[in-house]
Protein backbone atom coordinates (compact mmCIF):
# COMPACT_ATOMS: atom_id res chain seq x y z
CA UNK A 1 0.00 0.00 0.00
CA UNK A 2 1.28 3.48 -0.90
CA UNK A 3 0.12 6.88 0.30
CA UNK A 4 0.68 10.60 -0.20
CA UNK A 5 -0.53 13.91 1.27
CA UNK A 6 -2.52 16.47 -0.70
CA UNK A 7 -4.79 19.48 -0.31
CA UNK A 8 -8.42 19.51 -1.42
CA UNK A 9 -8.97 22.50 -3.69
CA UNK A 10 -12.57 22.07 -4.88
CA UNK A 11 -14.68 20.30 -7.49
CA UNK A 12 -15.03 20.57 -11.25
CA UNK A 13 -15.98 18.44 -14.25
CA UNK A 14 -13.88 16.92 -17.02
CA UNK A 15 -15.03 15.23 -20.22
CA UNK A 16 -13.83 12.13 -22.01
CA UNK A 17 -13.46 11.99 -25.78
CA UNK A 18 -16.75 10.09 -26.11
CA UNK A 19 -18.63 12.72 -24.08
CA UNK A 20 -18.57 10.97 -20.70
CA UNK A 21 -18.59 13.50 -17.85
CA UNK A 22 -16.52 12.89 -14.72
CA UNK A 23 -17.36 15.00 -11.64
CA UNK A 24 -13.99 15.24 -9.92
CA UNK A 25 -12.33 16.79 -6.91
CA UNK A 26 -9.04 18.56 -7.57
CA UNK A 27 -6.36 17.60 -5.04
CA UNK A 28 -3.21 19.67 -5.04
CA UNK A 29 -0.27 17.32 -4.48
CA UNK A 30 2.96 19.17 -3.82
CA UNK A 31 6.17 17.14 -3.38
CA UNK A 32 6.13 15.22 -0.08
CA UNK A 33 9.61 15.42 1.48
CA UNK A 34 10.66 12.57 3.78
CA UNK A 35 11.67 14.20 7.09
CA UNK A 36 11.86 11.09 9.30
CA UNK A 37 12.08 7.34 8.77
CA UNK A 38 10.49 5.09 11.42
CA UNK A 39 12.05 1.64 11.76
CA UNK A 40 10.92 -1.50 13.54
CA UNK A 41 14.12 -1.73 15.60
CA UNK A 42 14.04 1.84 16.88
CA UNK A 43 10.36 2.85 16.88
CA UNK A 44 8.51 -0.48 16.88
CA UNK A 45 6.78 0.14 13.54
CA UNK A 46 7.64 1.04 9.97
CA UNK A 47 6.56 4.39 8.49
CA UNK A 48 7.86 7.58 6.93
CA UNK A 49 7.15 11.07 8.15
CA UNK A 50 6.67 13.57 5.33
CA UNK A 51 6.45 17.33 5.20
CA UNK A 52 3.96 19.15 2.98
CA UNK A 53 4.07 22.79 1.85
CA UNK A 54 7.31 24.63 2.56
CA UNK A 55 7.51 27.18 5.36
CA UNK A 56 9.91 30.07 5.89
CA UNK A 57 12.57 29.35 8.49
CA UNK A 58 11.66 32.54 10.31
CA UNK A 59 8.19 31.09 10.96
CA UNK A 60 9.40 27.68 12.19
CA UNK A 61 10.19 26.70 15.77
CA UNK A 62 13.35 24.96 16.94
CA UNK A 63 11.87 21.47 16.65
CA UNK A 64 10.80 22.02 13.04
CA UNK A 65 14.18 23.52 12.17
CA UNK A 66 16.01 20.57 13.73
CA UNK A 67 13.92 17.98 11.85
CA UNK A 68 14.41 19.85 8.57
CA UNK A 69 18.15 20.17 9.13
CA UNK A 70 18.56 16.41 9.58
CA UNK A 71 16.66 15.81 6.31
CA UNK A 72 18.62 18.57 4.54
CA UNK A 73 15.42 20.38 3.61
CA UNK A 74 13.30 23.34 4.77
CA UNK A 75 10.54 23.34 7.44
CA UNK A 76 7.01 22.48 6.35
CA UNK A 77 3.55 23.54 7.47
CA UNK A 78 2.10 20.01 7.57
CA UNK A 79 3.81 16.93 8.93
CA UNK A 80 2.26 13.45 8.90
CA UNK A 81 3.21 9.78 8.93
CA UNK A 82 2.47 7.48 6.02
CA UNK A 83 2.44 3.72 6.47
CA UNK A 84 2.37 0.88 3.98
CA UNK A 85 4.48 -1.90 2.57
CA UNK A 86 5.35 0.27 -0.43
CA UNK A 87 6.48 3.18 1.75
CA UNK A 88 9.67 1.42 2.83
CA UNK A 89 13.02 2.11 1.23
CA UNK A 90 12.82 5.90 1.44
CA UNK A 91 15.67 7.90 2.94
CA UNK A 92 15.80 11.31 4.58
CA UNK A 93 15.28 14.06 2.04
CA UNK A 94 13.66 11.86 -0.61
CA UNK A 95 10.73 13.40 -2.49
CA UNK A 96 7.43 11.60 -3.10
CA UNK A 97 5.45 12.99 -6.03
CA UNK A 98 1.95 12.54 -7.41
CA UNK A 99 3.12 10.17 -10.16
CA UNK A 100 3.17 7.31 -7.65
CA UNK A 101 -0.50 6.98 -8.64
CA UNK A 102 -1.83 6.58 -12.17
CA UNK A 103 -5.16 7.25 -13.89
CA UNK A 104 -7.46 4.29 -13.30
CA UNK A 105 -6.13 3.46 -9.81
CA UNK A 106 -8.58 2.80 -7.00
CA UNK A 107 -7.76 4.75 -3.84
CA UNK A 108 -9.07 5.60 -0.39
CA UNK A 109 -9.13 9.22 0.80
CA UNK A 110 -8.87 10.14 4.48
CA UNK A 111 -9.80 13.62 5.70
CA UNK A 112 -11.59 15.54 8.43
CA UNK A 113 -15.28 16.15 7.87
CA UNK A 114 -16.78 19.63 8.03
CA UNK A 115 -17.62 20.82 11.54
CA UNK A 116 -21.22 21.89 12.23
CA UNK A 117 -20.86 22.86 15.89
CA UNK A 118 -23.56 21.96 18.43
CA UNK A 119 -26.60 20.68 16.52
CA UNK A 120 -29.91 19.11 17.36
CA UNK A 121 -31.10 15.59 16.66
CA UNK A 122 -32.95 16.57 13.47
CA UNK A 123 -29.75 17.67 11.72
CA UNK A 124 -27.31 15.38 13.52
CA UNK A 125 -29.19 12.09 13.31
CA UNK A 126 -31.79 12.88 10.60
CA UNK A 127 -34.75 12.31 12.92
CA UNK A 128 -38.30 13.26 11.92
CA UNK A 129 -39.86 16.59 12.82
CA UNK A 130 -43.05 16.42 14.90
CA UNK A 131 -46.48 17.77 13.83
CA UNK A 132 -46.46 21.48 13.13
CA UNK A 133 -50.15 22.20 13.62
CA UNK A 134 -53.31 21.33 15.59
CA UNK A 135 -51.87 22.52 18.89
CA UNK A 136 -48.83 20.23 18.88
CA UNK A 137 -46.18 21.30 21.36
CA UNK A 138 -43.53 18.97 19.93
CA UNK A 139 -41.60 20.01 16.84
CA UNK A 140 -37.86 19.39 17.10
CA UNK A 141 -37.63 17.77 20.52
CA UNK A 142 -35.75 14.58 21.35
CA UNK A 143 -38.83 12.56 22.27
CA UNK A 144 -39.10 9.84 24.87
CA UNK A 145 -36.05 7.98 26.11
CA UNK A 146 -38.16 4.91 27.03
CA UNK A 147 -35.83 3.66 29.75
CA UNK A 148 -38.42 2.36 32.20
CA UNK A 149 -37.68 -1.19 33.25
CA UNK A 150 -34.49 -1.42 31.22
CA UNK A 151 -32.10 1.31 32.31
CA UNK A 152 -33.75 3.19 35.14
CA UNK A 153 -30.58 4.72 36.60
CA UNK A 154 -29.60 6.79 33.55
CA UNK A 155 -29.57 7.21 29.81
CA UNK A 156 -28.66 4.17 27.75
CA UNK A 157 -25.20 4.45 26.12
CA UNK A 158 -25.38 5.28 22.43
CA UNK A 159 -28.65 7.19 22.69
CA UNK A 160 -28.97 9.59 19.76
CA UNK A 161 -29.02 13.07 21.28
CA UNK A 162 -28.02 16.59 20.35
CA UNK A 163 -24.34 17.48 20.54
CA UNK A 164 -21.20 18.27 18.58
CA UNK A 165 -21.59 17.30 14.94
CA UNK A 166 -18.84 16.80 12.38
CA UNK A 167 -15.13 17.61 12.59
CA UNK A 168 -14.22 13.92 12.73
CA UNK A 169 -11.91 11.73 10.71
CA UNK A 170 -13.72 10.34 7.67
CA UNK A 171 -12.58 7.82 5.06
CA UNK A 172 -14.09 7.30 1.62
CA UNK A 173 -13.28 3.93 0.07
CA UNK A 174 -12.73 2.80 -3.51
CA UNK A 175 -12.56 6.11 -5.36
CA UNK A 176 -11.40 6.32 -8.97
CA UNK A 177 -8.36 8.35 -10.00
CA UNK A 178 -9.29 10.14 -13.22
CA UNK A 179 -6.07 12.02 -13.98
CA UNK A 180 -2.60 12.54 -12.51
CA UNK A 181 -0.33 15.45 -13.46
CA UNK A 182 2.94 15.36 -11.52
CA UNK A 183 4.41 18.37 -13.34
CA UNK A 184 1.57 20.70 -12.37
CA UNK A 185 1.09 18.86 -9.06
CA UNK A 186 -2.53 17.70 -8.94
CA UNK A 187 -4.67 14.56 -8.93
CA UNK A 188 -8.29 14.40 -10.11
CA UNK A 189 -10.41 11.97 -8.08
CA UNK A 190 -13.97 11.11 -9.08
CA UNK A 191 -16.64 12.29 -6.64
CA UNK A 192 -16.55 14.43 -3.52
CA UNK A 193 -14.03 14.18 -0.70
CA UNK A 194 -14.39 14.82 3.04
CA UNK A 195 -13.42 18.17 4.47
CA UNK A 196 -13.55 21.82 3.52
CA UNK A 197 -11.70 23.49 0.68
CA UNK A 198 -7.93 23.62 1.23
CA UNK A 199 -8.17 20.85 3.81
CA UNK A 200 -5.34 18.31 4.00
CA UNK A 201 -6.25 14.79 2.86
CA UNK A 202 -4.34 11.52 2.64
CA UNK A 203 -4.59 9.47 -0.54
CA UNK A 204 -3.71 5.79 -0.17
CA UNK A 205 -4.12 2.59 -2.13
CA UNK A 206 -7.51 0.92 -1.65
CA UNK A 207 -7.49 -1.65 1.14
CA UNK A 208 -10.61 -3.44 -0.08
CA UNK A 209 -10.81 -5.54 -3.21
CA UNK A 210 -12.87 -4.14 -6.07
CA UNK A 211 -14.62 -6.83 -8.13
CA UNK A 212 -15.68 -4.73 -11.11
CA UNK A 213 -12.89 -2.20 -11.41
CA UNK A 214 -13.99 0.84 -13.43
CA UNK A 215 -11.83 2.21 -16.22
CA UNK A 216 -11.05 5.79 -17.18
CA UNK A 217 -11.76 6.79 -20.76
CA UNK A 218 -9.31 9.09 -22.58
CA UNK A 219 -9.96 12.68 -21.59
CA UNK A 220 -10.28 15.62 -23.96
CA UNK A 221 -7.05 17.53 -24.29
CA UNK A 222 -7.95 21.16 -23.66
CA UNK A 223 -4.45 22.48 -24.30
CA UNK A 224 -4.54 25.55 -26.56
CA UNK A 225 -3.51 24.94 -30.17
CA UNK A 226 -0.14 26.40 -31.14
CA UNK A 227 -0.28 29.69 -33.02
CA UNK A 228 1.37 29.53 -36.43
CA UNK A 229 2.39 32.81 -38.04
CA UNK A 230 2.05 32.25 -41.78
CA UNK A 231 4.01 34.59 -44.04
CA UNK A 232 2.02 36.16 -46.91
CA UNK A 233 2.41 34.28 -50.18
CA UNK A 234 4.71 35.95 -52.75
CA UNK A 235 3.23 36.98 -56.07
CA UNK A 236 3.93 34.64 -59.00
CA UNK A 237 6.38 35.95 -61.72
CA UNK A 238 3.70 35.63 -64.45
CA UNK A 239 1.27 37.76 -62.44
CA UNK A 240 3.94 40.38 -61.85
CA UNK A 241 4.71 40.56 -65.63
CA UNK A 242 1.03 40.96 -66.47
CA UNK A 243 0.73 43.73 -63.98
CA UNK A 244 3.59 45.60 -65.64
Amino acid sequence: MKAILGRKMGMTSVFAEDGTLYPVTVVEVLPNVVTQVKTLEKDGYVAVQVGYEEKKESRANKCEKGIAKKANTVPHYVSAELRGDEMTGYNLGDVIKADMFQAGDIVDVIGTSKGHGYTGTIKRWHMHIGPKGHGSGYHRGQGTFANNGRYNHGVMPGKHMSGHHGNKSATLLNLLVVKVDAEKGYILIKGGLPGTKKAIVTIRSAIKTVKNKPTVKPLINRAPAPVVNEAPAEAAPAEEAAAE
